[in-house]
């Protein structure tokens, strides 16, 4: 049976889906690009949403969600004065959209924009369906060798890169990345592709450590879940000979037991990049930020140029996104996609929505 031509994958709260046609997008500005979605990835915001309903605001049998932020596809159709793209080009798609009149998006913070709609955060409908429209400035063109699977590693790469441009990224510089995800093993790989080194990942996971090792150069540090932060840390700075500690650290996790141990972990002076977004309210060792002069600085999502340049780091093949691809579900069976990343299994799930 033919597929209805934009079949869209919904979420009615926590653990109600249902697939059902949604409204067919069309060019109605000139600057409008409508994308055939082939790939949509997984991530833990998506987990949130299927098992809770949402995070700040909530899914409801009234007010249902289309699923799907991380995207790629191939472009449909373009408005008359799109230039960037054209029907038949490999695209990722940007999916956040601001509203380039308020005064943090005039001063290029659009990602901070109090007005943004953001695909699949409530009401913005995401791109988990057959077809989604958006505007030319935020569809990218990939490069021929990069597929439409690995592409859609592009957006959380740029998450990366929007946290790597707050940090002082250096040859020579040592950093700590917290958290062997995918944003973590991602950070790793950039901070190595700037020219940094050594660098450590650290996790409690040793399954993904091992990975981590064949990823990237690094080493891996296992903390121990029943030490103190501060315990960890001075564990971690006697087994890779950071006595005074790294110049850099990449939270990647949001738990509060690893900001801590990173904050212990970090040279004074140094710069602590806050990545990972974990629970609202959590307790950091203030003092000892004061008295390290901590750098601490916040990163959330992405800005002008990162993913052109998320792009660029993948064009120069210094890693492949390839061996991230664990598994790949059909598009009826985006819920096995979601379950199995809750249960923690495989670096990046996808849904494939139709043929790339």
């Amino acid at each position: 049976m033919p597929r209805p031509e934009n079949l869209s994958c919904v979420l009615y709260g926590p653990g109600k889906v249902r697939f059902e046609e949604r409204p067919l997008p069309v060019v109605e500005d000139a600057h409008d690009v409508v994308v055939r979605i082939a790939y949509v990835g997984v991530c833990g915001t998506d987990v949130r949403f299927w098992t809770h309903g949402g995070m700040i605001r909530t899914v409801s049998e009234e007010r249902p969600l289309v699923m799907g932020h991380e995207a790629s596809g191939v472009v449909d159709a373009v408005g008359a004065a799109v230039t960037r793209v054209q029907p038949g080009d490999h695209v990722v798609i940007e999916p956040g959209f601001p509203c380039h009149k308020c005064k943090l998006c005039l001063h290029g913070r659009y990602n901070l924009c109090p007005s943004i709609k953001f695909a699949a955060d409530p009401p913005q409908d995401g791109t988990l369906s057959s077809l989604y429209r958006v505007t030319e400035q935020f569809v990218y063109k990939i490069p021929p060798f990069l597929g439409l699977q690995e592409a859609v590693l592009v957006e959380p790469l740029s998450v990366v890169v929007h946290g790597a441009r707050l940090a002082p990224l250096a040859p020579g510089c040592s950093v700590l990345v917290q958290g062997s995800g995918t944003i973590g093993l991602l950070a790793a790989a950039t901070a190595h592709a700037f020219g940094a080194g050594p660098i450590f990942v650290a996790d409690i996971n040793r399954q993904k450590l091992d990975f981590a090792r064949g990823f990237v150069q690094c080493a891996t540090f296992a903390p121990d879940a029943a030490s103190t932060p501060e315990a960890s840390a001075a564990r971690f700075k006697a087994e890779t000979g950071q006595a005074a500690g790294v110049d850099i650290v990449f939270e990647c996790t949001g738990a509060e037991s690893a900001v801590q141990t990173g904050l212990h972990a970090l040279a004074t002076g140094g710069t602590f990049v806050q990545i990972g977004i974990g629970k609202s309210e959590q307790v950091l060792p203030l003092t000892l930020m004061c008295e390290k002069e901590v750098d601490f600085r916040n990163s959330f999502r992405y800005g002008p140029g990162d993913f052109d340049l998320a792009i660029k780091l993948l064009e120069t093949r210094k890693f492949s996104v390839k061996s991230f691809i664990s598994n790949v579900f059909p598009f009826e069976k985006a819920v096995e996609a979601w379950e199995k990343t809750r249960q923690g299994e495989g670096v990046k799930n996808l849904i494939q929505v139709a043929g790339g």
